[in-house]
């Protein structure tokens, strides 16, 4: 687990600095500066980019990482990268020629309130294959057991621009309008910057030659493009379906409040850019053994840092809302909490996804992902359209359906592998979670109304008070239950307990 806690380690300073600008962003440059209407444009083209993102990368990101290691010689690895280079352009290059017809589909889908979203679904497109090709060289990198580069321009690189622009947007050198397409301009630019990089690191000699196995890569993209998409539907289909409904703004109210509950996963997504290519590699080497430790130690390692991010999000979330401008955006504390149950039990899973998509398995990722994203687009559907349940609806869609199919995974990894990432450490961890969750989430400290720049800032002295406390408990109880090796020789070097 070196490689994996240097890289995981600098990954996680990278997304928790991206997060961090993008908090900023999220909960008060946007709704301050671009306003909840056209927030939530931006919001919506975002999402239906990344809903289209794995059609248009045909599956090439995750083969490229399955078959990379398997390769022993050099022509062989530069065959391959030869091949998979071109395949996200044999699905863009159709859907960009008949873009007119997708744009009247997507026009269709929303309600007259929301005919703005017309002038700009072409950002959609050009968002989608640079993300793609983004995704594809990025691979690139991982398979050299290089992220850190990669992930700065994955998670920091957007969040950072989005700054730039709306304080230019706030001082008047650019518009709302322009600010949505210098935003699209830096996804290309992103995209050339990781090209780049990734022909630094390893350039191929390039072959007009297919790889041996060519057709085992062309049945694994098959499978994998349908899996990968259905992922996405998972992920952004919720965003994308409340312009049918209700109003554009509602879409930046959601967004505010998921990414709330999104922020404790930035360890498992700093942790898994490096798992990914070592799980792949241990599986090719039939090295089950070491599959397995890293099972059990992404598992009580991820639990652990998200437990800690979890407790501070839900029992800071009702002071932090506190802190928006507009009421619209309030009330969002049940969707907070649910969607960061979600990511929490995905968490918990580890190297779960990783197993199963490198794995002789994998054509499983196809039912699962294609059963997921059928089933919450009806949750939705049912929830948010007939039930009127509101967005509290479309977070219990995907609770569920994360809590089912991620415990479908857990299953077969277990029927399978004979494997599973529970050990006695995982329930220890799990009553430390749930007794400081009962403990802090209805209290708060009675702090009086305190203004700077005629602003209350009491919640934000709150939080701070209130996360110190969570902290300090928080560690002082897993160093003494001695929940993870790791963790437990990190605290040894800096704190006494």
């Amino acid at each position: 687990m070196g490689i994996v806690l240097r890289q995981s380690f600098r990954n996680t300073i990278i997304i928790y600095g991206a997060f961090l600008i993008g908090g900023i962003n999220t909960i008060w440059f946007y709704p301050e500066l671009l306003g909840a209407k056209f927030y939530g444009l931006v919001v919506y083209l975002l999402a239906t980019s990344n809903i289209m993102m794995p059609f248009l990368a045909f599956g090439a990101h995750f083969t490229m990482i399955k078959f990379f290691s398997s390769y022993e010689t050099k022509e062989q690895k530069d065959r391959f990268l030869s091949s998979q280079i071109f395949f996200p352009l044999l699905i863009a290059l159709p859907i960009g020629f008949f873009w007119d017809y997708f744009h009247e589909w997507i026009m269709s889908a929303v309600v007259k309130e929301n005919k703005s979203i017309e002038n700009y679904t072409f950002s959609i497109y050009i968002i989608a294959v640079c993300c793609a090709y983004f995704e594809f060289f990025y691979s690139w990198t991982k398979v050299h057991l290089n992220t850190v580069f990669g992930n700065v321009l994955k998670e920091l690189w957007n969040r950072a621009v989005v700054t730039i622009l709306l304080i230019s947007v706030y001082c008047g050198w650019i518009s709302k309008i322009e600010f949505i397409y210098y935003l699209t301009g830096a996804y290309i630019l992103r995209t050339f910057v990781m090209i780049f990089y990734a022909f630094k690191i390893y350039i191929p000699k390039f072959h007009f030659k297919f790889p041996d196995n060519f057709s085992e890569i062309i049945k694994y993209s098959g499978y994998i493009i349908l899996a990968g998409s259905a992922g996405a539907i998972l992920l952004d289909i919720d965003k994308n379906m409340i312009p049918g409904k209700d109003t554009i703004e509602q879409v930046a109210f959601y967004t505010v409040a998921v990414f709330m509950g999104s922020f404790i996963e930035a360890p498992s997504r700093a942790m898994t850019q490096i798992l990914q290519p070592l799980t792949s590699k241990s599986l090719n080497d039939a090295n089950m053994v070491e599959v397995e430790s890293l099972y059990k130690k992404s598992s009580i390692n991820l639990f652990l840092v998200g437990g800690l991010f979890f407790l501070l999000v839900n029992c800071g979330v009702h002071e932090l809302f506190k802190l928006m401008p507009e009421k619209g955006y309030a009330g969002g504390e049940l969707v907070v909490l649910m969607i960061s149950l979600a990511k929490l039990y995905t968490m918990f899973l580890g190297n779960n996804g990783a197993i199963i998509t490198n794995s002789k398995f994998y054509r499983i990722t196809l039912p699962i992902g294609v059963g997921s994203a059928i089933a919450v687009y009806f949750l939705n559907r049912l929830f948010y359209y007939e039930w009127e349940m509101g967005t509290n609806g479309l977070a219990l869609a995907t609770l569920i359906i994360i809590l089912i199919f991620n415990s479908v995974k857990l299953y077969f990894v277990k029927s399978k592998f004979s494997m599973s990432p529970f050990t006695d450490k995982s329930w220890k961890l799990f009553f430390i979670i749930l007794l400081l969750m009962v403990s802090f989430y209805f209290w708060n400290f009675s702090i009086p109304i305190v203004e700077v720049f005629d602003r209350d800032i009491s919640p934000i002295l709150n939080i701070i008070f209130k996360s110190l406390l969570i902290i300090i408990c928080y560690l002082f109880l897993i160093f003494k239950l001695s929940i993870s090796e790791q963790i437990n020789s990190l605290l040894r070097k800096y704190i006494k307990l």
